[in-house]
């Protein structure tokens, strides 16, 4: 396609080659990552996902060796030849990725003509799709390759084997392991090769497609409709490093505000007043802990957004008042959709000022969803995404507290928006087939800037539909799941590559919004929730309820027994969400993120960690009272609930009845602790709690606690305290120190309560005082002041 390479110059960390068909820039972003370019639809970058990059490329050196362009940075060489023909090595001379130099060449699909008709009235057009692909990438696949990452696809942990598609989709029926595209497109991907991980961002809003050897085993190709050629290869070796590089391009989840970790609870619908009303009663009444209530499409006044029904809610702003005085916080749906509707304001004003998308004649484009005809919003262009932010003050100014985002593929019922359909995409007319995938990104900007703008406090957006970078600005769930074994069994992977793709804050609809769920499929539904940053239980018109307390007494004490665990561990799960702010790293992770060296990890779908310290391994089969857990090489492993110790590197038997979830605390952790809540706030924490699980060998741990304000931007003003506490063991003797490194928040702990993971200790002493400890049933409980600095103990 390219031909040959005709010369080359270099300019700060851009390097440009001139080939016989076309012209491609080379970047150095980071010495660990760099970008491929090549314009073959428009002259520069067309990024959604990518802003305010700061490149640090470090040097740059490059070389011209028998017709190849060689590009050096400290940590890589990249090898372009003919044809834009790619090839990336470390320094040691070892080949991470090269591009495949042979063709491609599908596998034979055997049948008769009227076979083939029939596959391809089912969607298998799996000829004419590749023929309607611009832009091709091969890459040279190894044997031993494994691949993660594409947001929520489903399937399995590791996508091998497998073809995906990067086109939102809002499919209502129950979602399969065949489906190929879903309601987000992340086109970003890890690739682990002999313990070494490198990602590839595709960046490309156009319909995009990924093979990973399903059509060829020598090969796995990434590739597009349209737009640029545009990849950045992100160099680990660790897949820790890879998931920071990508973060670092597209951006990080910000710190949420703490109310928004604590239990939530939804369903289509809870109206009128009085049946929200009730719901929040019975949840104070049976004592369990929710902070967050959810209002779905039925509130609105004939489905119009940013409108109440005021039949249903006579005095919505009182209502959301007087939730709010018992610790609930109310969070409103809003689709993209608005009613077409003379003397509708939002209608109105959004004709008047050409707001909306139009057709190839520049008509208004009408689809139907919820409200009938309806128009959609560009949010592609600047002025409607700052006129769509104004509007969210016509729900937060009357009490709501977020903001839920949904039917933003876009959806609609008469058939799909067509590809002519037009946009203004800041400035630039294209149309629908660029904007489709990053249509709920641009919405949720809108909705967080808004929120921001007029609260000043962190915005609590949740979308559907997504594309890479959405995660800058909302939290997003997997979409309208089914109350299925498959679903909560196939939520795992796809929670776990959804954060290995950056998105840090995410979660299912727990006990499945569709169908019916049953008792013991909410248990344990429940259970996987507690460890996801999105804790909310969802549910659809017409299915049963689906409330904590809606089967029976048992199910009830589940449900409150791991809702008020979710409380009790608060502290712990902000900490993971402060540090990911730096990181990039999610709440849940797939097990190959801490443990790369341990093979037996790679393809594990039913086990994650929460952080790096707890790894919990649900049941997600109906009726199955013991599962085999495998303990990751490296560490010891305490069983939470009966402290037994075990050795790494071994599957081991738990017996889970239903109201056991195992969960396995790495040897040397500290957990912060807070006590139960009806809602975050309900209490001033005056003392915190710290779960110390000793090291068993000589070494030291550390682990850094945060807090500050949990709802302002202040923490970027450096206005929050950490707290360290250090384990070092030596011998019998165990030494925890305290450390406060940064003091600006003035809300302060009074004591800290240090529970000890241990049978018996001795000669305790508190900055070298001896003291008495309570010791009972294996933990010895030490309570010191804040200006504590130092426990010394000796264990027997």
């Amino acid at each position: 396609m390219f031909g040959k390479i005709k010369y080359y110059g270099v300019k700060d960390n851009v390097v440009s080659i001139e080939f016989e068909h076309g012209k491609a820039d080379v970047t150095v972003i980071t010495p660990s990552i760099i970008n491929f370019f090549s314009p073959i639809s428009s002259e520069r970058h067309l990024s959604k996902a990518i802003e305010d990059l700061q490149p640090a490329p470090g040097e740059v050196k490059t070389d011209f060796i028998d017709g190849q362009v060689l590009i050096y940075t400290s940590r890589l060489k990249a090898v372009i030849a003919d044809n834009f023909i790619v090839d990336i090595y470390d320094l040691a001379g070892n080949l991470l990725c090269a591009d495949y130099r042979g063709e491609d060449r599908p596998f034979v699909r055997h049948g008769t003509g009227s076979d083939l008709d029939m596959a391809a009235e089912e969607g298998h057009k799996f000829e004419a799709e590749q023929a309607a692909q611009k832009i091709r990438v091969l890459k040279q696949l190894q044997p031993d390759s494994y691949f993660y990452g594409l947001g929520d696809k489903t399937g399995h942990l590791n996508k091998r084997g497998y073809h995906y598609k990067m086109w939102n989709t809002d499919d209502p029926n129950p979602h399969v392991e065949s489906f190929e595209s879903l309601y987000k497109s992340i086109p970003f991907f890890i690739a682990l090769t002999n313990k070494i991980a490198y990602g590839i961002f595709f960046d490309n809003s156009y319909k995009t497609f990924f093979d990973f050897g399903k059509e060829n085993s020598r090969y796995y190709s990434f590739s597009a409709v349209d737009g640029n050629l545009d990849y950045y290869f992100i160099y680990g070796p660790s897949s820790k490093e890879v998931v920071s590089g990508y973060t670092f391009l597209t951006g990080r989840t910000p710190l949420p505000q703490l109310w928004t970790l604590g239990y939530q609870q939804s369903r289509w619908s809870y109206a009128p007043e009085k049946r929200l009303e009730e719901i929040a009663d019975d949840f104070r009444a049976k004592g369990i802990p929710c902070d967050v209530l959810y209002l779905d499409i039925d509130y609105m006044d004939g489905y119009r957004v940013f409108t109440w029904d005021d039949k249903k809610f006579p005095d919505h702003e009182k209502m959301l008042k007087k939730l709010q005085d018992k610790g609930f916080k109310v969070v409103t749906i809003i689709d993209p959709g608005v009613k077409k509707d003379q003397g509708y304001a939002i209608y109105d004003q959004g004709v008047e000022n050409h707001y909306f998308a139009t057709d190839k004649d520049g008509l208004p484009y009408v689809n139907r969803v919820w409200p009938g005809d309806a128009l959609y919003p560009d949010f592609a262009n600047q002025p409607v995404r700052k006129w769509w932010a104004e509007n969210q003050k016509i729900l937060v100014n009357h009490g709501v507290a977020g903001v839920w985002n949904d039917m933003n593929e876009p959806a609609s019922f008469n058939g799909p928006l067509p590809d002519d359909v037009q946009f203004n995409n800041d400035g630039r007319l294209t149309d629908h087939r660029e904007i489709h995938n990053v249509y709920g990104l641009y919405m949720s900007k809108a909705t967080y800037k808004g929120i921001k703008a007029a609260t000043n406090k962190r915005p609590f957006v949740i979308t559907r539909a997504a594309y890479a970078g959405t995660q800058k600005y909302s939290t997003i769930w997997t979409g309208d799941n089914q109350s299925l074994w498959e679903h909560l069994r196939m939520s795992l992977p796809m929670l776990m590559n959804l954060g290995l793709s950056g998105f840090a804050f995410s979660g299912t609809d727990v006990g499945g919004f569709g169908f019916d769920a049953t008792a013991e499929l909410l248990s344990r539904w429940v259970q996987v929730g507690t460890f996801t940053a999105l804790f909310r239980n969802h549910s659809s018109v017409f299915t049963r309820d689906q409330e904590p307390w809606a089967f029976d007494q048992q199910t009830e004490a589940i449900n409150r027994k791991y809702i008020r665990l979710r409380y009790r561990l608060l502290p712990y799960f902000y900490d993971i969400m402060h540090a990911e702010e730096s990181s990039g790293l999610a709440m849940i992770r797939p097990l190959l993120l801490d443990y790369q060296d341990d093979e037996a990890v790679y393809e594990i779908n039913d086990e994650f960690m929460s952080g790096s310290n707890l790894l919990v391994a649900p049941v997600v089969a109906q009726g199955q009272k013991a599962r085999t857990v495998y303990l990751p090489k490296g560490n010891r492993w305490i069983d939470y609930w009966t402290q037994e110790i075990f050795q790494g590197g071994q599957y081991i038997v738990k017996q889970t009845p239903l109201d056991t979830c195992p969960i396995y605390v790495k040897e040397g952790s500290t957990i912060p602790l807070y006590p139960v809540q009806n809602y975050v706030g309900e209490k001033q924490i005056t003392e915190l709690t710290l779960d110390v699980y000793p090291l068993t060998d000589d070494g030291q741990s550390l682990y850094e606690h945060y807090r500050d304000d949990g709802e302002s931007f202040d923490y970027r003003d450096g206005v929050y305290n950490l707290y360290d506490f250090r384990q070092i063991r030596k011998g019998d003797q165990l030494t925890i120190q305290i450390s406060e490194p940064t003091a600006q928040y003035t809300q302060q702990y009074d004591h800290f309560q240090f529970v000890i993971h241990a049978k018996q200790v001795m000669d305790l002493k508190i900055d070298g005082q001896t003291c008495e400890a309570a010791q009972s049933e294996g933990l010895v409980t030490v309570t010191v002041p804040n200006t504590a600095s130092q426990i010394s103990l000796r264990l027997a």
